[in-house]
């Protein structure tokens, strides 16, 4: 039974948790502070019902801080390796500072609130991260509320959660892609990078594939190598050998030519490495007739293991090319010039050791590259009810959930008309282009790609 002891002007009531030590002596909670003795009995009396009805939290168990919890919580996390380090950074740069030193029961939705108001007021760290930020902090209490250290999130949830004024979710601004555009972003990249360049623009245009799956692209599943050559080298992907038999009836130079989706690049602990790709999306793509041919012209000027090269030649993964070649390609760069220079006393000009000549900016300038897989997405789309949902989440690399998910299929005739919309596109556009016409192309043509352009305008009499 609860009892009350004074302490001078205030009192104090005790309580047995019912629980006992490591000697087998009882463990007793208290609190103090009480003016009134009918007051402090009563919540004694309201401690005990929760330990009756196994929903008391002692003071002992809410005392651990919100830092000292973390430091646990994280390690049972089973995420992929880049969440669990951007959860880890979003712990160390926001969530310890202010709460590392609170203890977790004393975390109140009052505070809770005004820290939420205080992260998205950062100029740091912009709506989309703070929401991410805050999705972590509500875990991390959640399962507080699981392992006993406290009652109830102070996350508010439902209808509580959407409290205050209404704010408009900020949507990036986009503009149609256009395949004139496309082009240009391609010229620019044979200019910049070289036929690599050229032809990793058309490949995530026409395929949708994200860049760390373009990095990481071997030519064993590519056309037209594949499914012929597929290594079957994933030990995680399920039925795997029954996969790759089906894909040999249906894919291949003389059926559909199609690339497989198996594996991305990223790094982890800063050394780079091969991962299924994002939410294990591995995926079959069936792609054009004109890529199918930019494919086979570029893997038949080089015999590296990957598809698309650095321009040095190396691992494309690790030469940031966000930064270093999306950004003068969209963009734009003035024509490489000499300059003079005093070196050791002598008068020098130097000349650059990979001279380029001017590339004009797209309106793709200041934009992502992501945006191109965006723009894969309108490309199919647009032609309408002629696309299977199935088929076009499936493309992307998405899951359709519920019913319509378990008991669709994509079945060859969908990627047969998915693969012909987006020839009937390139043709349209290649009939009615010269190349030295096409919003200013800065690169003639190598002898290799000259053919193939000569080919794409051909009409499908004159081809024969």
């Amino acid at each position: 039974m609860a009892y009350v002891e004074w302490r001078g002007g205030t009192c104090r009531v005790v309580w047995n948790t019912r629980k006992k030590d490591e000697r087998g002596k009882w463990i007793y909670d208290q609190k103090g502070g009480f003016t009134d003795e009918t007051a402090a009995k009563n919540y004694g009396l309201d401690r005990e019902a929760e330990i009756r009805n196994d929903d008391y939290i002692s003071r002992r168990d809410g005392s651990v801080t919100v830092g000292e919890y973390a430091k646990t919580w994280v390690d049972t996390l089973d995420v992929g390796h880049l969440r669990d380090k951007a959860i880890r950074s979003m712990l160390r740069l926001y969530i310890e500072p202010r709460w590392g030193e609170t203890a977790v029961a004393d975390v109140q939705p009052t505070t809770y609130r005004a820290w939420k108001k205080q992260l998205k007021a950062l100029p740091s760290v912009g709506e989309k991260y703070s929401e991410e930020i805050l999705t972590v902090f509500s875990m991390l209490m959640d399962d507080a509320v699981d392992d006993g250290l406290r009652k109830a999130s102070p996350v508010p949830k439902g209808r509580k959660q959407r409290r205050g004024r209404y704010k408009k979710k900020p949507r990036e601004r986009k503009r149609e892609m256009r395949i004139e555009d496309v082009h240009q972003l391609a010229c620019n990249g044979l200019a910049f990078w070289g036929l690599d360049g050229f032809v990793f623009i058309w490949t995530m245009a026409t395929t949708g594939m994200r860049p760390a799956e373009l990095y990481a692209l071997r030519r064993v599943y590519c056309h037209p190598a594949w499914p012929s050559s597929d290594p079957l080298d994933d030990p995680e992907e399920p039925d795997r050998d029954e996969r790759h038999a089906e894909d040999v009836e249906r894919y291949g130079p003389d059926l559909m030519p199609a690339l497989r989706v198996q594996w991305q690049h990223q790094r982890e602990d800063g050394v780079l490495k091969e991962f299924p790709p994002k939410y294990e999306s591995r995926r079959t793509l069936v792609v054009p007739p004109f890529l199918a041919d930019l494919l086979e012209l570029l893997l038949a000027s080089h015999d590296d293991a990957y598809v698309f090269r650095s321009i040095s030649g190396g691992l494309l993964a690790n030469a940031n090319v966000t930064y270093y070649y999306w950004r003068p390609i969209a963009g734009g760069r003035e024509a490489s010039k000499d300059f003079e220079r005093i070196r050791l006393g002598r008068h020098q000009t130097v000349v650059s050791r990979r001279p380029l000549p001017e590339i004009p900016a797209t309106v793709y300038a200041r934009k992502r590259l992501y945006l191109l897989r965006h723009g894969h997405k309108e490309w199919i789309d647009e032609a309408g009810g002629e696309h299977a949902r199935i088929a076009v989440e499936t493309r992307m690399g998405h899951e359709v959930a519920g019913v319509e998910g378990l008991y669709a299929n994509v079945t060859t005739a969908m990627e047969r008309r998915m693969m012909d919309s987006l020839q009937d596109r390139f043709e349209r556009f290649a009939r009615e282009t010269k190349w030295d016409a096409a919003t200013a192309s800065p690169s003639a043509l190598p002898d290799g790609l000259a053919e193939w352009w000569k080919r794409q305008v051909k009409s499908p009499v004159e081809a024969d």
